[in-house]
């Protein structure tokens, strides 16, 4: 099974594999095998998961929308064009 460069793997990919090294069923050299990883990403990813569990759930809803009062320019343009819309 050949190995494949670190940076062509997902996430979720990531995920799997540090979960299944995490349940400790089976080595990290078989884990590493079984998803064609060296067992030191293995590893890397394991340590990962571990240290920053509460960051896997973060759901990744797109953009956050912007506060319109942060950007006064946009605020008195937008007053403007609801003045002339009035007339």
């Amino acid at each position: 099974m050949s190995i494949t460069r670190p940076e062509k793997f997902s996430g979720e990919f990531k995920v799997k594999v540090a979960l299944e090294a995490v349940r400790g069923i089976k080595t990290t050299n078989e884990v590493g095998h079984k998803f064609g990883v060296h067992l030191t990403q293995v590893g890397l990813w394991k340590k990962e998961l571990q240290g920053q569990p509460a960051n896997v759930f973060v759901a990744k809803q797109g953009p956050k929308p912007s506060d319109p009062s942060a950007n006064p320019e946009l605020l008195y343009s937008r007053i403007g064009q609801l003045k002339i819309n009035l007339y």
